[in-house]
């Protein structure tokens, strides 16, 4: 009897978990379905693209699983996405724990990022962020000083915030679920990388 009702309780376990699936696979289908940001990537691949052909570097920059996400662009663009090409300057903004821990325990966390994009950013190069609420308050400040090195931005955000008015491109998720944007950030970090590799 016991193990029969063992047997019974994971059978429903197992079937609420795939529906949960399924319902996490049509959350993203629908936000899909809503996106109409295909002239917004191309401009966001051709801004990309100008800038590695003219010299350029690009820098990347978000928080948590953003900051993953940055890291996982700059490896796209360093090493390859499916083609054999040269590499491609990217750096992720925050990734160096001696930089940040310096500035922030120095100074505030608020402006690390800012610190770097001063230090390493200039006229010609591109400073991509990553924020589902669109109101990181140091990825704000970095922007900011990117505007003041006269670079572009490109932005990968949510439903709001104060980001979207900030952005010279702007990608975004209609949602505030966090995962959900974030996996359709990543899509569009392999779009723009099959695009960059097409053209360069």
């Amino acid at each position: 009897m016991g193990e029969n009702r063992a047997r019974i309780f994971k059978f429903n376990y197992i079937t609420v978990m795939e529906e949960r699936i399924n319902q996490i696979f049509l959350e993203n289908r629908e936000l899909l379905a809503k996106i109409d940001v295909s002239s917004r990537i191309a401009e966001a691949a051709e801004m990309l693209v100008e800038c590695f052909r003219n010299g350029g570097k690009v820098l990347i920059c978000g928080n948590g699983g953003s900051m993953a996400e940055a890291e996982h662009f700059s490896g796209e663009l360093v090493a390859r996405f499916r083609r054999e090409r040269r590499g491609l300057p990217a750096i992720t903004l925050g990734s160096n724990a001696a930089v940040l821990s310096a500035w922030s325990n120095d100074y505030d966390y608020r402006t690390a990022l800012a610190r770097e994009v001063e230090a390493l950013g200039n006229s010609g190069d591109v400073l991509i962020v990553m924020s589902t609420s669109g109101n990181s308050a140091n990825v704000i400040e970095a922007v900011k000083m990117a505007k003041h090195r006269s670079m572009k931005v490109i932005g990968f955000l949510g439903e709001g915030g104060a980001l979207r008015e900030m952005a010279d491109v702007v990608l975004a998720v209609p949602s505030g679920n966090t995962p959900r944007i974030q996996e359709i950030h990543l899509i569009m970090v392999h779009i723009i990388s099959e695009l960059i590799e097409e053209k360069i």
